[in-house]
């Protein structure tokens, strides 16, 4: 918080009236840090998908293509995270409204009667937050030499053949 009032030329005091604990300062800096990437306009497409298949796509292109930009973030927050309590309340809170987002695909899916019947609507959602996670991506895009159409065009793929239904299921 010290330094975080030196460099804004304010008091500890003034920017914890503000933000009453670390935790709420590292919360707000990261979803300050999407709404400056324009979040809101990246996630247009996906909102507006009418079926899960085509909100599923929609939403591993976004986070695909998303996923570079905040990666420096993300890395410094991941190896935070382990002794940081504040770190912890910011990277739960991002990483909470990504797999919010697979849930609602997931329930989008099985309300179209697309979800393949082995999955349940956790277990699917689960799982789509783990793939699709930045670690995955770290290790597919930067140890493996991907691109970032490839991991997109990859990843669109495999979502589907794991999640969506197939023909000779309906």
């Amino acid at each position: 918080m010290r330094d975080v009032a030196e460099a804004a030329g304010l008091s500890r005091q003034a920017v914890y009236l503000h933000f009453s604990s670390r935790a709420e300062l590292m919360v707000a800096t990261v979803r300050y840090g999407d709404e400056v990437r324009g979040l809101d306009e990246r996630l247009r497409r996906y909102r507006a998908a009418t079926g899960g298949v085509e909100r599923l796509e929609a939403y591993v292109e976004f986070w695909g293509d998303y996923i570079p930009e905040i990666y420096g973030i993300a890395r410094a927050l991941l190896a935070a995270r382990e002794t940081d309590e504040a770190v912890v309340a910011a990277w739960d809170d991002r990483m909470g409204v990504v797999h919010e987002a697979w849930r609602d695909i997931v329930e989008r899916l099985h309300r179209d009667g697309m979800l393949a019947p082995e999955w349940s609507i956790e277990e699917a959602a689960d799982l789509l937050w783990t793939m699709l996670s930045i670690r995955n991506w770290e290790h597919l895009t930067i140890d493996c030499g991907w691109s970032t159409s490839q991991y997109v065009d990859r990843m669109q793929e495999l979502s589907k053949r794991a999640f969506v239904r197939g023909p000779e299921e309906t």
